[in-house]
């Protein structure tokens, strides 16, 4: 592995764990950045002399330069910023309630992506080494999917912004990744009533996608053939390819059986 300085958000789930874990047994300083400190505490343990631990609402600008401040001051600029944590969840606009839920599901899965790189960028501009910022958005941002529109409407604008900065970071040695995972077998997906086809376990989707960005792949999809499943279906007419996704159980929405917790939902 090429990096040697990660911070890495969303330590806490199942994915974030198995990367987090990836990282540290590579030898790399890791940053882990989450909402479970025991958890965080207990990644940190494997490596104590260059692991810490933060549990700021990565939302929170502030709270995330604190982060950046400490860490930067500690252990030097990162090389590596991968952007993980994010929140799912059901949605209904027929709801007032749920409205709640799209601000702050993209107030974690957008927002939170931009607030976790910027505090970094100047220190990582200045070392003036290569370096890599990785966004994980999903493939439910390549198409809206009935009852799951705050989650989609995130992850696709999370997929624009990326577009926007790699563009905009193309003169210099840092690379932009684009990483978008179909189903992968952590609590997200747990309270899913729906077929899950390529469903991929934490530890191989981690796996590839350190490969992916250690090669220098801008975008990355978790597994490849669900990403060609999901153009196929971009093939048929719009009618018809509703009432397919019509045809499948919604996810659930926040306060349902089965639907997983969504942090500062107020």
């Amino acid at each position: 592995m090429r990096f040697h300085n990660a911070v890495l958000t969303g330590a806490c789930g199942g994915f974030g764990q198995a990367l987090a874990r990836q990282l540290i047994a590579g030898g790399v300083r890791v940053a882990l950045v989450g909402l479970n400190r025991p958890v965080l505490d207990d990644l940190a343990a494997l490596a104590p002399d260059r692991c810490a631990a933060y549990t700021p609402d990565v939302s929170d600008a502030q709270a995330m330069a604190a982060v950046a401040a400490d860490w930067t001051a500690r252990f030097g600029a990162p090389d590596l910023v991968i952007a993980n944590a994010g929140v799912a969840g059901g949605f209904n606009t027929a709801e007032p309630d749920d409205l709640r839920v799209m601000r702050r599901m993209l107030e974690i899965n957008l927002l939170g992506v931009a607030t976790t790189f910027s505090p970094f960028l100047p220190a990582m501009k200045a070392a003036g080494r290569p370096a890599a910022l990785v966004g994980v958005a999903s493939i439910a941002g390549w198409r809206g999917m009935p009852g799951n529109g705050a989650y989609c409407a995130s992850k696709a604008g999370l997929i624009t912004y990326l577009q926007s900065l790699r563009a905009e970071l193309r003169p210099t040695p840092i690379t932009v990744h684009t990483v978008s995972p179909g189903y992968l077998r952590t609590a997200l997906t747990a309270g899913n009533r729906f077929t899950m086809p390529g469903l991929l376990e934490p530890d191989e989707a981690a796996r590839r996608l350190l490969a992916g960005v250690d090669k220098g792949t801008e975008r990355i999809v978790l597994p490849r053939r669900i990403g060609w499943l999901s153009r196929a279906l971009d093939l048929l007419p719009e009618k018809l390819h509703d009432r397919i996704l019509l045809g499948q159980p919604r996810k659930p929405r926040a306060g349902e059986p089965g639907s997983t917790d969504i942090p500062g939902l107020k």
